[in-house]
């Protein structure tokens, strides 16, 4: 029958891999077939029904039509994409032009947090080549100096008034700037200073920040381990599928809408992805996902970099609500021809 690679398109239409799909239970305790593949072992019997094929070569050039054509489909839970797609999206993010084409670089500066607060850190160090602490994070008076112009009272009133900035690890936003920055080669330690790596200066010379956001977004993306910055598990498969994320903003992001809507897109689209959370006694497995998927993909990705704003619209003392709206850089930095 259909022979079918690890690494190839799952035959159940999930858009993953095989080894991460289906593959992965192959050899697991026999349990009920899930929704997915129930649905095309239902499609393939009543594809193929009752006809007498001559021989196996032409028994399996049908059920490699049937595939094919499956997986060429769009599907409604994928929002028009085909498995097809959605398996270029998960796995070659970054090498799909014809569904996903990133800028090589922005004809302006963009309104990031994340780009705004790389920007003053690559000014200091290029005007003054500082040393790092013995921890080799940011010396306090440039975390504070940047603090000081980064929290003005009309954006940032309570951090500013109500938090004090003793050492990096108190503004873990600039952190996490310097450690994306680090991995990038935009910040690096030479004969015990800070400095600016050569690509980053080329960049910056040539472009300005616009010109540098688009490896920033690749690092961020694909390098920087995004359950760092929070308490949850480990679940690299939400970013893994970041540029789905990216999809379903630049298709509903027109108008605000809850962070809910999101969560339950991506639910909807990739249930499985609760099998990877913990039960525990204060949380369901579905709670856990809303809770991340909303702090970090909605929140420490597409708002920290600039594709989404991101309110806060419960009441206080209240358990915190979202709303959600793309922005224009969106829109700047990647086209999707879907």
């Amino acid at each position: 029958m259909q022979t079918i690679g690890r690494n190839d398109p799952c035959l159940c239409g999930s858009g993953r891999k095989f080894k991460h799909c289906c593959g992965r239970i192959a050899n697991a305790t026999p349990a009920e077939p899930s929704e997915q593949e129930a649905d095309w072992k239902t499609d393939l019997r009543s594809e193929i029904g009752d006809t007498d094929y001559e021989s196996m070569e032409e028994l399996q050039a049908a059920v490699s039509q049937f595939f094919g054509r499956r997986n060429r489909d769009a599907r409604n839970d994928f929002h028009g994409l085909s498995p097809d797609q959605m398996h270029r999206i998960l796995h070659f993010p970054f090498d799909s032009p014809r569904i996903a084409e990133f800028s090589d670089a922005l004809d302006s500066p963009p309104d990031a947090p994340f780009m705004h607060l790389f920007g003053m850190l690559a000014e200091l160090v290029d005007r003054e080549n500082f040393k790092p602490t013995a921890r080799g994070n940011l010396p306090r008076r440039v975390c504070r100096d940047i603090a000081e112009e980064y929290w003005n009272e009309e954006t940032f009133p309570y951090e500013r008034l109500f938090w004090k900035v003793n050492k990096e690890m108190d503004f873990f936003d600039l952190h996490v700037v310097r450690v994306v920055a680090g991995m990038a080669g935009f910040l690096r330690k030479y004969k015990g200073r800070f400095i600016l790596g050569r690509e980053c200066r080329a960049l910056l010379k040539a472009g300005g920040l616009g010109a540098a956001y688009p490896k920033i977004l690749r690092v961020y993306a694909q390098k920087y381990n995004w359950a760092y910055r929070d308490g949850f598990d480990e679940l690299p498969f939400l970013q893994h599928s970041f540029l789905f994320t990216l999809f379903l903003l630049s298709r509903y992001g027109h108008e605000w809408r809850p962070s809910r809507f999101y969560e339950d897109q991506f639910l909807h689209a990739f249930p499985m992805v609760l099998d990877q959370i913990e039960e525990r006694f204060y949380s369901t497995q579905e709670k856990t996902f809303r809770w991340c998927y909303t702090a970090r993909v909605l929140q420490s990705f597409a708002g920290f970099l600039g594709f989404a704003e991101v309110e806060n619209v419960a009441p206080r003392r209240s358990p915190s609500e979202y709303r959600i709206r793309s922005t224009r850089l969106l829109a700047e930095t990647l086209t999707f021809h879907v």
